[in-house]
């Protein structure tokens, strides 16, 4: 039987003595009192809390403890006494047993529901995948199931279909979208004899291409392999109240046994009273209120966070971001837009973009989307052209006003004149990193259109407040090392690494995690291996579904300045986890001297009845710090000037 079955069945036959509780002190009682508590405990031990005992079991073969030996110990000695005290007319527990064990089943419900995520990212992963290819098999093109692609296959792929596999092009031309894999934003322009990776999205035009890499060998196969490898690193976190548990499980045991020896032996109490001594050891010490001491933070710490647009989606996320040291970042659509935009016009801008909107109205290249995009937006009229023509790897060219009019890059030099103004600010927007777009009318170039996948607003404001608390800041990206450098004195990174392949970008995550815990935050395909190796994956939500599905925390509103939040947040909620597990023992704790009848010369005594109402004050300070967790100080950001 699943855990979440359990749960159900458990909360399900505990909320009528819930019920009964709660309507107690107003004269309702529940219908067959004691008689109907036992059987709806026995449903709850006999269902739900019998994988508790048998692990409780497992572990005292073992010689081990640990936290399903508190809960079976504790539900046990609650239910086998109250059935004693049943027939003995002597206060019951039955309630305890069965909201020990609910509350403990839903803290392995989130559980259970965080280890679905990490195998959904795996599925997410491999439906990326084409579903056929349109291969030449005998002299014509057929299409097939990708599994029966073969290498040396030759492979046809129309505009807004996906490359099946890796290979090479033997034929055609064409733009080729490959963010989705390398985390490179501009799309690439191919020919033949270019690579081509199998998942990424052909935009412009048909070409032909020889599969090289098939099946388990593809580039996607291994990100897929790398993200599984990635999972199964994580070593499971050893729970808190198991560390505990060692020591406090026998310890308890111990104390119970000793002080029905020591009243029904030494003192020489009646077998009725010393037992009661002993029960009353181990009622005190039951743990109710650690079923509460996370889940509850958990909840409330997650509920804040959705709030205020970050999902935690694991508590092991929370105890690994008490020690992070360094925060790396993917760059394109993490710290950049991940949309190619026009930065700058040089020259008249009405003049310049109109002619280029003009002219890159007719083009599909994602260069020319930009430049239209901005002409659109500062509502320049795009001017009248006639002859439209694409000069192969230098642009686009036709007639205005019976002039020649052009829009290309510096291969255009090599027939046309450029002023040295115009030089010298070609060369200043090159060493900025940006892509400079030529516009000439007649024989000479009338201006420059700088074009730039920027960063977003927020990003430099996100780093500042990152490195006002100590952190590292590290950029890993495909771009090449000039753009990346420029990105980064941009935005106030420390330190930068480029040109890293999506196989590679696990590892070099690795390498700086030698140096202390490591968060990582992502948005593509590419960074899912990293989001789920670095030891806090920090997903921003308009990523893709494998990168979200990877990452422990997700930043829904997609603003860089919620990673240091996110970071403050899930450490609050551990702190809190922490404190309620503080909670959950004090009052036991400070309760067994009492409940062993140690001040019972001085009238001072803990019956069973008084000991249980000890665990519902451990459960209420566990609830009511948990809540309380709404009210705790996020702060703002460093404001960057």
């Amino acid at each position: 039987m699943t855990i979440t079955k359990r749960f159900w069945i458990s909360l399900i036959f505990s909320l009528p003595m819930l019920v009964g509780m709660i309507m107690m002190p107003f004269g309702w009682m529940l219908p067959g009192g004691n008689w109907t508590q036992l059987i709806l405990t026995t449903v709850v031990m006999a269902v739900s809390a019998r994988p508790f005992m048998q692990s409780a079991w497992s572990s005292f073969q073992k010689h081990h403890s640990n936290m399903d030996t508190l809960v079976a110990i504790g539900t046990a000695t609650a239910y086998i006494y109250s059935i004693y005290a049943m027939f003995t007319s002597q206060a019951v527990f039955f309630e305890s047993a069965a909201f020990v064990v609910t509350f403990v089943l839903l803290g392995q419900v989130f559980e259970e529901r965080m280890r679905n995520n990490a195998s959904n990212a795996i599925e997410k992963l491999v439906d990326l995948q084409a579903k056929e290819a349109e291969v030449m098999r005998d002299g014509e093109l057929v299409k097939i199931p990708l599994s029966e692609v073969v290498t040396g296959d030759i492979i046809r792929v129309k505009p807004g279909q996906k490359v099946a596999v890796d290979g090479v092009i033997t034929e055609g031309n064409s733009t080729i979208d490959e963010s989705m894999v390398t985390g490179e934003s501009m799309p690439v322009d191919k020919t033949v004899g270019d690579k081509v990776i199998g998942s990424t999205m052909n935009s412009t035009g048909t070409f032909m291409f020889k599969a090289e890499k098939v099946g388990s060998d593809t580039m996607l196969s291994q990100i897929v392999d790398l993200v599984k490898k990635a999972q199964n690193s994580h070593a499971p976190i050893q729970n808190l109240t198991d560390k505990v548990s060692e020591i406090f499980v026998p310890v308890v045991l111990i104390l119970s046994i000793l002080t029905f020896l020591v009243w029904y032996v030494i003192i020489g109490a009646t077998l009725a009273n010393a037992l009661i001594f002993a029960v009353s050891v181990v009622v005190i010490a039951c743990p109710c209120a650690l079923g509460l001491a996370t889940p509850t933070a958990l909840m409330v710490g997650t509920g804040r966070g959705a709030k205020m647009g970050i999902l935690i989606k694991n508590g092991e996320v929370l105890e690994e971001v008490s020690d992070v040291k360094t925060v790396v970042f993917d760059k394109t659509g993490t710290i950049t837009k991940g949309k190619p935009e026009v930065t700058d016009v040089i020259g008249d801008d009405k003049q310049v973009l109109s002619i280029a909107a003009g002219l890159e109205e007719s083009s599909e290249h994602p260069l020319a989307t930009a430049i239209f995009d901005k002409a659109k937006l500062l509502q320049i009229s795009k001017a009248a052209i006639n002859g439209f023509q694409a000069i192969e790897g230098k642009g686009v060219k036709a007639t205005i006003n019976n002039q020649t009019a052009f829009v290309g890059n510096d291969k255009l030099l090599d027939d046309v004149k450029i002023d040295s103004e115009l030089k010298n600010e070609m060369i200043r927007l090159q060493n900025e990193a940006k892509t400079v777009v030529f516009v000439g009318l007649g024989d000479k170039i009338v201006g420059l259109i700088a074009i730039q996948d920027a960063p977003k607003e927020t990003s430099k404001e996100a780093i500042a407040t990152l490195k006002a608390r100590g952190l590292r800041t590290v950029m890993l990206t495909g771009d090449n090392q000039r753009v990346a450098q420029a990105i980064a004195d941009e935005v106030g990174i420390d330190d930068v690494i480029a040109d890293v392949l999506p196989s590679d970008k696990a590892d070099h995550v690795q390498a700086l995690q030698a140096n202390g815990k490591v968060a990582f935050v992502g948005d593509g395909i590419n960074d899912a291996p990293a989001l789920t190796i670095a030891d806090v994956g920090i997903a921003m939500g308009s990523g893709t579904d494998i990168a979200i599905e990877s990452g422990g925390i997700v930043l829904v509103k997609n603003d860089l300045r919620d990673v240091a939040k996110a970071l403050e947040l899930s450490k609050k909620t551990f702190n809190r986890i922490k404190l309620n597990l503080f909670w959950a023992f004090i009052y036991n704790v400070l309760g067994i001297p009492v409940a062993a009848g140690l001040f019972f010369a001085i009238g001072l005594t803990l019956s069973p009845e008084l000991a249980g109402l000890a665990m519902a004050f451990s459960s209420l300070s566990v609830v009511t710090s948990s809540v309380l967790l709404n009210k705790a100080k996020i702060t703002g950001d460093v404001k960057v000037a």
